[in-house]
């Protein structure tokens, strides 16, 4: 499933009219289809109680396409026009001889007849603004608008759902109104849009349901569509096979250097969602006095202890250690716990950059990997290696120089700049992260979820990232697939302990089950 922008939806729809199907039968296959999802949604139609919230655009005909079906199938439909109709409106009197009521905002100047109407609905539909031009919300607009937050609000039983995106959000950025209407499911019309995969924009859509338009599939296929919306299937389809005859050498051998004595935690994590993920083999290159506690507690894991400084950080003669046996290892992971300081930025810098012994293979660097690769110059164009790196928000601000503020509102196209200006895949991590190859392609991964605001949770993707690569998957695939099987493992942890109090390690068991689930989803496994 792929998101767009309103400039490529247009396309779209002009390229669709070329091939022999309208907009107008565009419009009436959404209308149908939006009925139907809403229709599932009210358990029914018959004896139901909905309203349609209209604006003066395609989305306003669109929900008075949906209005006309609804009454077919016995519900009963109000719709309110917030903002005036053109004069020929061929979907306004549809809907009026099927015995929809039509009520104007022009005939209610102070909102009195929309909240008798918002205390009655069991639904609201939002089709006011959709995916047309973005446009504060004042006047009539706001006030409406307004007036259905506070009622959801008051009432959390009613359901709104949006049609294409809710109005008041930016359909490029995800820029986001103060009086957006916030919806509890946004039905996208042919692909979700880039404001409802971005936030703030994607904090008011709810879910996020794409319903087929009937676009000619010619047409979708020769569009140039980069971005690409995260499903259960996308993600099936990149996962290494297990072949039955297979021996731990099969699936790869990966080399993680990580922990510092402060943060012991994070090179336990990382090694646990290498060996979760299904690495064959699981090497930890860690300071002395981390291996100590790690040996201990990894059974299954085999251990390199490096030289360390006095303050318990890796030593950089312990790069040279490394690079002797880089060559046995299918994969790398770089950077979890490392710390941050001149030593381990020389480290990291002997390590991956100096010389012809620099590694090559695939490799995947987190946190201070990042952290100090960030003060070695020209560090893009030294890396030797195909990498996978997973900046946060704030690693991203210190890799690049941009405000974090600045990153954050266009996540989609920092992702997608900085990959290809370095030349690396790049998984800039946060609600919906955003996997980036070199070449354009762009994955949304549809996970937005607060119990993974925990420490190590990004040790733990650092691990499935690596074991990944370690199985063979090229570094775009690891980065998409990992950060889609942490998502989906997370979102397990958080319905059974909730948005607060869980700890990264919950996910490890989620893990293979997520993969089990993916490969065999009527097996139903967890």
């Amino acid at each position: 499933m792929k998101v767009v922008t309103v400039a490529q939806m247009q396309a779209l729809e002009a390229a669709s009219e070329r091939a022999g199907v309208s907009t107008d039968t565009l419009m009436e296959n959404a209308g149908l289809a939006c009925a139907r999802r809403i229709r599932e949604r009210m358990g029914g139609a018959a004896g139901r109680r909905a309203l349609l919230l209209i604006g003066p655009g395609n989305n306003g005909a669109d929900g008075l396409v949906i209005a006309r079906h609804l009454r077919r199938r016995g519900a009963e439909v109000c719709c309110y026009v917030v903002r005036g109709r053109p004069a020929e409106d061929p979907k306004m009197s549809d809907a009026l001889a099927y015995g929809v009521t039509v009520l104007d905002a022009a005939d209610d100047p102070d909102l009195q007849a929309l909240d008798t109407q918002l205390l009655r609905a069991e639904l609201v539909v939002d089709a006011i603004l959709g995916a047309g031009r973005y446009r504060p919300l004042d006047g009539v607009v706001g006030a409406a608008a307004s007036l259905v937050n506070r009622r959801r609000r008051a009432n959390p039983g009613r359901s709104v759902v949006a049609v294409d995106l809710p109005t008041g959000v930016n359909p490029d950025t995800g820029a986001a109104d103060g009086q957006t209407i916030a919806a509890d499911e946004t039905l996208a019309l042919g692909f979700p849009k880039f404001g409802i995969a971005n936030f703030p924009g994607a904090g008011y859509a709810g879910r996020i349901t794409a319903l087929d338009i009937g676009l000619p599939s010619e047409v979708a296929a020769a569009a140039h569509l980069p971005t690409e919306w995260m499903t259960n299937a996308a993600a099936a389809a990149i996962l290494p096979a297990r072949p039955l005859d297979s021996h731990k050498g099969t699936f790869g051998h990966l080399l993680i250097v990580a922990g510092s004595r402060n943060f012991v935690g994070a090179a336990f994590l990382a090694a646990l969602g290498a060996h979760r993920v299904g690495a064959g083999l699981v090497t930890l290159a860690t300071p002395e006095s981390v291996y100590r506690v790690a040996a201990a507690k990894l059974t299954e894991t085999i251990h390199l202890p490096l030289p360390e400084d006095a303050d318990g950080r890796v030593d950089v003669a312990a790069a040279d250690r490394i690079r002797e046996r880089i060559g046995s290892y299918s994969a790398l992971a770089v950077g979890c716990g490392l710390g941050w300081s001149e030593g381990t930025r020389a480290f990291v810098q002997r390590l991956l950059l100096d010389g012809d012994a620099a590694p090559e293979g695939p490799m995947v660097i987190d946190a201070d990997g990042l952290n100090n690769l960030s003060g070695c110059a020209n560090w893009p164009a030294r890396l030797r290696g195909a990498a996978v790196l997973t900046p946060h928000p704030g690693e991203m601000a210190t890799l690049t120089g941009q405000p974090t503020a600045e990153i954050q509102s266009d996540r989609l196209a920092v992702a997608s700049a900085s990959a290809a200006s370095w030349g690396q895949t790049v998984l800039l991590k946060g609600a919906h992260s955003i996997a980036a190859a070199p070449d354009g392609r762009r994955s949304v991964l549809p996970f937005a979820n607060p119990a993974l605001a925990a420490g190590g949770a990004g040790d733990v993707l650092t691990g499935i990232i690596g074991g990944l690569l370690a199985q063979g998957v090229a570094p775009y695939g690891a980065a998409a697939l990992g950060g889609f099987l942490h998502g989906a493992a997370a979102d397990k942890v958080r319905s059974r302990r909730g948005d607060a109090g869980a700890v990264a390690s919950d996910l490890l068991e989620w893990i293979p089950l997520t993969m089990a689930a993916l490969r065999k989803p009527e097996a139903g496994y967890g």
